[in-house]
């Protein structure tokens, strides 16, 4: 299964071969940008996998971009630095105007600008969006923008800014979500007149930053599509973006199996290999079952985007599964390894943490059974 796309993945297995573990460790340790790979990324062509070759990208589907996600992480390496360039820019392409589309698509196509950050997330709202409390009042030369965003990663190292703000007080809509409206910002000259981005030191090395606007002009060139229409823009990019990440997951999860069985083969004690013991044997097998169960949903979810049939459903469960196949293959990992996989040269630890943030982002796995729940199931609401 893992082979769909075997030139594709062969590819960026060869690219992030340059890439070893010490590469990500020393990045790690300093929590800098891992700006040499993303550029390799993006000469190579596939961070603009899913840029249509009008606008000087590859023309691919999100079964392709997963695949290069997913070979990605189960290298060893990290896509949480740049994988959000895939994503987030389908809302420009669906919903942007054509001077949008023909100004910036190709710009972020060949590398010249990165649309790597989303500010969606605030400190008071969650993952309640109907309720963030940044505005965009409208005045004669744009938007003026006023509030805070925090967990908005990599925008110290982006040029663009995907934002959503309220363009209409919440009470004033039909729908909680209406009144809410997208921008594209660029930030390139805005910190300091407006823009302030504070660092977060977090558990991950993904460069999450609280964000802070205090009148910041946008011209009205930046709105993407109808005011207050914005949330149902995102939408349109959520399955894609789950889609992506479950990828990502199922890298991991591989990732972690074939480090914990080389170890269990190699590894003697009490003068026989670990990997004899059906008490190390077990958990490893019963992961690879569900990594494969788990597979074969992101690959349908993917599968019904590309065709431009619904896959809400399909895309949530795909999450949910491969980030939980992935975390419990990281946990089998750890315990294969004992204490050595608690040191940092072995990389299990810093793959480890990588890997439960798919649990928590970018939706949590209580809110996809919530969500299966109500809308596949047919239950009551329960918030």
């Amino acid at each position: 299964m893992s082979e769909s796309f075997h030139d594709i993945r062969e590819a960026v297995r060869k690219l992030c071969a340059g890439f070893p573990g010490e590469y990500w460790r020393n990045l790690d340790r300093e929590r800098s940008y891992p700006t040499d790979f993303v550029d390799a990324l993006t000469n190579s062509g596939f961070l603009s996998a899913l840029i249509p070759t009008e606008f000087g990208g590859s023309g691919l589907g999100v079964q392709e971009a997963g695949a290069i996600l997913e070979e990605i992480h189960a290298s060893g390496c990290n896509g949480g630095a740049c994988h959000a360039q895939m994503y987030t820019m389908g809302t420009i392409l669906r919903h942007g105007n054509n001077q949008q589309k023909e100004t910036y698509l190709p710009k972020i196509a060949s590398g010249e600008l990165r649309l790597q950050a989303f500010g969606v997330t605030e400190p008071t709202s969650g993952t309640d969006t109907s309720r963030i409390r940044t505005t965009a009042t409208r005045r004669a030369d744009g938007y003026i923008i006023n509030g805070q965003k925090v967990w908005t990663s990599r925008i110290e190292y982006s040029d663009l800014l995907l934002l959503l703000a309220r363009t209409k007080p919440r009470e004033s809509g039909k729908k909680p979500h209406d009144g809410i409206s997208v921008f594209l910002v660029d930030i390139r000259d805005l910190q300091n007149q407006g823009l302030e981005i504070k660092p977060l030191r977090a558990m991950i090395n993904h460069s999450a930053c609280e964000v802070f606007f205090e009148n910041m002009l946008v011209p009205t060139s930046g709105l993407i599509g109808k005011e207050g229409e914005g949330f149902r823009y995102i939408l349109d990019g959520m399955n894609a973006e789950r889609i992506l990440l479950a990828h990502e997951a199922i890298g991991d999860a591989r990732w972690f199996i074939d480090k914990a069985v080389g170890y269990a083969k190699d590894r003697v004690v009490f003068d026989r290999p670990i990997g004899k013991n059906q008490g190390v044997q077990f958990p490893i097998a019963e992961n690879y079952a569900e990594m494969c169960a788990a597979q074969l949903m992101v690959q349908k979810a993917a599968r019904l985007f590309d065709n431009q049939e619904s896959c809400g459903k399909e895309a949530n469960i795909a999450k949910y599964l491969a980030s939980e196949a992935s975390w419990r293959a990281g946990d089998t990992c750890m315990q294969t390894f004992g204490g050595f996989g608690f040191a940092e040269e072995y990389d299990i630890e810093r793959k480890f943490r990588e890997t439960r943030l798919f649990r928590t982002a970018p939706i949590s796995s209580n809110l996809i059974l919530s969500y299966i729940a109500e809308h596949v199931l047919g239950l009551p609401r329960s918030f």
